[in-house]
């Protein structure tokens, strides 16, 4: 890893002051995940981080980085992420030893999808928030591992209800196409994680110092309030059971 990826940011860094706390097993995690790194690189080529650019993501490619495994990066970059976030996409493909590639979705698409429903269609029913989704996010994302053994994840089982059971190596929800899934953050707290940026000295997103614990599109996201879930400002309109794009859907 570069110097100039993991050294200290100018500004205050409040998410790591407020939520920088290691669980007791954090040594014992990291040298699992470690491993977990190691086994993907070794045997599951080709395999690819799926990046969003959010707090666990930067986690994990600082450690792909740092052990110097042959793991490239991707980002979807939907066409309606905040500014921040492609701030630290620029910084992440600057200074990243292992490659950062970029999937956009069709804009053809895009452009018929704003045409037929309005620019603000994602709030009229959750059917349209997931047409969005579906032609910014998992259509580029089968183009991302189109040939592929694996992918790794940031998700974590503290995140939510629905991810409350994720492993750290998954083959159940794409079986059929041969398609591993690696979540080497799953047993990590929201503490663990930001001990290891702290300790770490890892470039994040600066909208996690402004309450944003989970980072999507500009549009589907908002900061969240003192006792609100971790994932509350992620389609905050819809109910609680709905808030997934399809990405980790299990089916």
């Amino acid at each position: 890893m570069t110097s100039s990826l993991i050294s200290a940011r100018n500004a205050p860094a409040k998410a790591t002051a407020h939520n920088a706390k290691a669980s007791t097993e954090f040594g014992a995690k990291l040298a699992e995940t470690e491993a977990l790194l190691r086994r993907a690189a070794a045997e599951f080529q080709p395999v690819s981080q799926a990046s969003s650019l959010g707090a666990e993501d930067v986690v994990i490619t600082h450690l792909i980085n740092r052990l110097q495994l042959a793991i490239p990066v991707f980002v979807l970059e939907t066409g309606a992420l905040h500014t921040e976030t492609l701030a630290l996409l620029e910084r992440t493909q600057a200074h990243s030893r292992s490659p950062v590639q970029v999937f956009r979705p069709v804009q053809a698409s895009v452009i018929q999808f704003v045409r037929e429903r309005g620019q603000d269609a994602i709030y009229q029913s959750i059917a349209l928030r997931k047409a969005c989704c579906s032609i910014r996010k998992m259509e580029p994302l089968a183009r991302a591992l189109k040939g592929h053994k694996a992918w790794i994840t940031g998700l974590r089982q503290e995140q939510s209800n629905a991810r409350a059971e994720v492993p750290l190596f998954d083959t159940s929800e794409e079986a059929a196409k041969n398609l591993a899934k690696f979540n080497p953050l799953a047993k990590w707290t929201w503490g663990d994680v930001w001990h290891y940026i702290a300790t770490n000295q890892v470039d994040y997103n600066p909208l996690h110092d402004q309450f944003f614990p989970s980072i999507g599109c500009a549009p589907c996201t908002r900061a969240i309030s003192l006792g609100e879930a971790f994932r509350a400002g992620r389609w905050w309109w819809e109910d609680e059971a709905a808030k997934e794009c399809g990405l980790h859907v299990k089916k």
